[in-house]
């Protein structure tokens, strides 16, 4: 029997990046709010994902900067590196930022409410704390899920968490393996891929699609493996994953392709990178009546669910898996129900990012998918190369490379390959949103010199404008 009964307006179940910012927005509108969380806040982006995962990566940017030192004038000798210190700095900013997050529900006045919780109906959730069997109850006249998502897994393969492992386990390494396979080449696969080659281990990448990074352009896929192999990455694309086994010391895949047939590869470790799935068991849904699909809850463009007063927003709805989408259906759903006029989210608009290096960001269509709607499509592409602030960095890999509707000047997509790929995105995502067409941004007076000017320089190559191509 419960406990304690807490009555809000709205309840939040998951406190990461969709849950708390659904939370605060609520809280910023006058409702009372609490958030059910069975660990810290700020969810897997903050704790295991995002956030730990770009401080590994700086250490690995910054260590073969260091490396190269002598090219910037500079002397460095003897650049070493202490991988204990490496994870522990990662540990440190993810443990910053659950407390940055904590804060913020203290000013908000957001009751944080520890524990796992199940709806029992429309209006109430039960909370059971990890530590006790003393359950509680929570009421309220909207419920948001954003419970997230976890790691999918090979069918048949059990990750143990030593030798198999998931990215939560990659994060928290205590030795660096001196090989690994990585399954799975989307963000999170070749992220750690960059990552673990820059210290030295062997890594081995396989992915059963054509080409690494599948959902990004052909070309920005092409480019970033040509520079995975320079670095020394082993690229195996159109190459399924058997089976894994334990050996005494190493793991075994087994790996087969239709032309090849099967072969085995040894490592220290293999890590699994293949998606996510999300959190939909344990919660009630089926009870209460929440329509699901497959691993995801099904909700309208204002999140609402099968049942009136429930919502769900973030990795639980599925696809796009980034947290900067959670975030916006949270603010977008409590605008909603607080009787607002939210404009519904328009997923061409948000940008994904990957930061390997080199980095790789985009927004909207590829060029095979705008031609596939049906646009005639006008493309300008545009090298680091040139771009004065590029050679100045001595960061001259990559391009952009913009889609743009012939009839109409329309932006259809933009995608990039370099340095600081990652924030150079948001420029185009501004004009999208905006709705201006390739002439309002190839006119835009970009400063110089600055690596925005190869976005400004792609734009007009669209339509032999490009001063310096």
């Amino acid at each position: 029997m419960a406990d304690k009964k807490t009555t809000v307006d709205v309840a939040v179940v998951g406190g990461g990046p969709a849950g708390y910012v659904a939370a605060i927005r609520a809280a910023q509108l006058g409702h009372a709010v609490a958030v059910v969380e069975r660990e810290d806040l700020g969810g897997i982006c903050v704790k295991w994902g995002c956030i730990p995962t770009k401080a590994l990566l700086r250490s690995a940017e910054l260590y073969h900067i260091f490396q190269d030192a002598e090219s910037y004038g500079l002397s460095a000798e003897k650049v070493d590196f202490d991988f204990h210190k490496i994870i522990d700095r990662s540990r440190k900013v993810a443990q910053r930022q659950i407390k940055g997050v904590e804060y913020l529900f203290k000013k908000h006045q957001i009751q944080y409410i520890r524990g796992t919780g199940t709806l029992t109906s429309k209006n109430t959730i039960e909370v059971t704390p990890a530590d006790s069997d003393a359950t509680s109850v929570v009421e309220a006249k909207h419920i948001i899920i954003a419970t997230g998502a976890r790691p999918r897994q090979i069918p048949n393969v059990a990750p143990d968490g030593e030798r198999i492992i998931s990215y939560k386990e990659a994060l928290v390494l205590e030795e660096l393996p001196k090989s690994m396979v990585i399954i799975g080449a989307g963000a999170i696969g070749v992220e750690f891929a960059y990552f673990f080659n820059s210290f030295g281990t062997k890594v081995t990448v396989v992915e059963m699609l054509p080409r690494i990074v599948p959902n990004e352009d052909e070309e920005i896929s092409k480019e970033l493996e040509k520079s995975f192999k320079k670095y020394g990455i082993e690229i195996r694309t159109g190459t399924k994953v058997e089976k894994i086994e334990k050996l005494k010391k190493n793991i075994k895949v087994t790996l087969s392709t239709e032309d090849d047939g099967t072969e085995a590869v040894k490592a220290e470790k293999a890590l699994v990178a293949i998606g996510v799935q999300g959190n939909v068991e344990q919660l009630g849904l089926e009870a209460v009546g929440v329509d699901t699909e497959k691993d995801r809850i099904v909700t309208d463009e204002y999140y609402r669910t099968s049942v009136e007063g429930v919502y769900a927003i973030g990795d639980v709805i599925g696809p796009p898996w980034l947290a900067h989408v959670g975030s916006k259906e949270g603010v977008i759903c409590v605008e909603a129900l607080s009787g607002e006029d939210p404009v519904p989210l328009d997923y061409q608009l948000v940008p994904a990012c990957t930061y390997c290096q080199p980095q790789v960001a985009s927004i909207g269509l590829t060029e095979a998918q705008a031609r596939e709607q049906g646009y005639e499509v006008q493309v300008g592409k545009y090298q680091f190369r040139p771009n004065g602030k590029a050679v100045a960095s001595g960061e001259t890999d990559g391009f952009v490379k913009m889609v743009i509707d012939a009839k109409y000047g329309e932006i259809l997509g933009a995608h990039i390959i370099g340095a600081e790929a990652t924030e150079l995105i948001a420029e185009v995502g501004a004009a999208k949103t905006l709705e201006s067409t390739w002439k309002e941004l190839h006119n835009t007076v970009h400063a110089h010199p600055t690596l925005a000017e190869v976005i400004e320089e792609a734009t007009g190559a669209a339509f032999d404008q490009a001063i310096h191509l």
